[in-house]
């Protein structure tokens, strides 16, 4: 079984994308095949910054790394350091129908807003559709989110056959399991789009002096609360022990405590949860040229089976003679 995903490299990553997708990438890592690229193709659709792009993205390889993915069981590589997924999906684009693109959410969403959508934006799903068909991935892990992303995928794949023969892998979607809502500082969904996030790899003192704003309500200090609906305990269940998490919820539910010292207990569980990458990260850091080299192995692999899948669908399409 072959598992494919990719991340892009628009910020730093934040515990809403780690908790949310990056710790499951990586525990399916151990799979007969799998392949993780870092989407910097589709991040020009937000990030018109070339050094920016180009930091974060050397910033996304050495996150992944140093959070445990492991050259040695997956292929890491830069999405456009393979030119053949661009040139699928020009073949793919061919047959997609207007609608089709216009349905998507993302898309939509935009124009719901009252904000331009470029090309970019709107034939993004074409884009991730050959991400997937490139490597004939047999299961791709997607939030919810991003299921309609799929099913777009698997539509241009089925009509693609239908029209020329079997020539893609029609993929399956694995719906990743749903550690519920990642609370920002705010107490709203993490995102950088939010300005409420906490990064895996700032460093423990502003991180602390971030967690220490974390807005509470007023409720006060002796009434008991309930811990599963609170964000703050959300946050800290993330990085605590099992026995820390009981124990916490315990204080919740008996009262008689302050928010500070809930914010402390969270700073220190999430400075101890983080230790272990911390170091693998300042190690890679101080090792760009290994790191390029396991993306470059990683491309030209990615290069090797996207090679064959083209061939594969240009023959079968008519355009290679």
């Amino acid at each position: 079984m072959r598992v494919l995903s990719g991340i892009q490299p628009t910020a730093r990553f934040h515990w809403g994308n780690y908790f949310g997708a990056i710790r499951q990438y990586i525990e399916l890592q151990t799979e007969d095949a799998a392949f993780y690229f870092i989407a910097n193709l589709h991040a020009l659709t937000t990030v018109r910054d070339p050094d920016l792009l180009r930091q974060n993205t050397l910033d996304a390889a050495i996150d992944l790394l140093a959070l445990g993915l492991n050259p040695d069981h997956a292929v890491l590589f830069v999405q456009s350091e393979v030119p053949q997924v661009t040139e699928l999906t020009w073949l793919l684009m061919t047959g997609t129908p207007m609608g089709l693109l216009e349905r998507c959410h993302a898309y939509k969403d935009k124009k719901a807003k009252g904000l331009t959508a470029d090309a970019g934006l709107f034939t993004y799903p074409v884009l991730m559709a050959a991400d997937i068909l490139a490597y004939d991935a047999d299961v791709v892990p997607v939030g919810e989110d991003q299921g309609q992303h799929l099913e777009v995928c698997r539509d241009l794949a089925t009509s693609f056959n239908h029209a020329f023969g079997e020539t893609f892998v029609v993929p399956k979607a694995k719906i990743l399991e749903s550690t519920g809502k990642v609370p920002g500082t705010d107490g709203e969904k993490m995102s950088k789009s939010y300005s409420n996030t906490l990064e895996i790899f700032e460093e423990p003192k502003p991180q602390r002096k971030k967690v220490m704003r974390i807005t509470t309500d007023s409720r006060p200090m002796e009434e008991p609360k309930e811990p599963e609906t609170d964000h703050l305990y959300q946050l800290f269940a993330l990085v605590a022990s099992a026995a820390e998490r009981e124990e916490m919820a315990a204080l919740y539910r008996r009262g008689g405590f302050g928010y500070g010292e809930v914010k402390k207990a969270l700073a220190d569980a999430a400075e101890a949860y983080f230790a272990e990458a911390r170091e693998r990260r300042a190690e890679l850091a101080s090792q760009p040229e290994r790191v390029r080299e396991i993306l470059d192995d990683g491309a030209s692999q990615a290069r090797a089976k996207a090679q064959d899948v083209l061939d594969r669908a240009q023959s079968a399409c008519g355009i290679k003679l």
